[in-house]
């Protein structure tokens, strides 16, 4: 059953014909701290991922991002980004999950914030 997910879905990792193209004609670059492998064809002119767990592209951290997307030539791994004090840590995205972010007011929000500036209209 697992050889058959393999074969025709592309959401549970590598697909075959994925992990027979980069047996044949993968260069591993690197990994990120999430696991990713990261590889390029032989002459520079492909590069893909191969996510560790689920296929979500949020995942690839910025750094590897803009590698993978022909910003930059040099790897992470052979060029380190500078990065600042105020950067937070690469997180995927929380869309749709009870971790996303909901601005103050939302019907989202664990405990909304009670509204002093408005009153109802009550009838008499």
């Amino acid at each position: 059953m697992k050889f058959l997910l393999r074969l025709l879905t592309w959401w549970n990792g590598q697909t075959l014909g994925t992990q027979i193209f980069t047996a044949r004609k993968g260069v591993k670059v690197g990994e990120d701290e999430q696991g990713n492998a990261y590889y390029q064809t032989r002459d520079g002119k492909r590069r893909w991922v191969i996510y560790n767990g689920e296929v979500q592209a949020s995942r690839i951290s910025p750094d590897w991002h803009g590698w993978i997307h022909f910003t930059w030539d040099e790897p992470p791994t052979k060029t380190p980004l500078k990065h600042k004090a105020w950067e937070l840590p690469h997180q995927e995205n929380q869309t749709g999950l009870v971790t996303a972010y909901a601005p103050a007011g939302s019907l989202r929000r664990i405990q909304p914030l009670e509204r002093r500036d408005y009153e109802a209209w009550q009838p008499k």
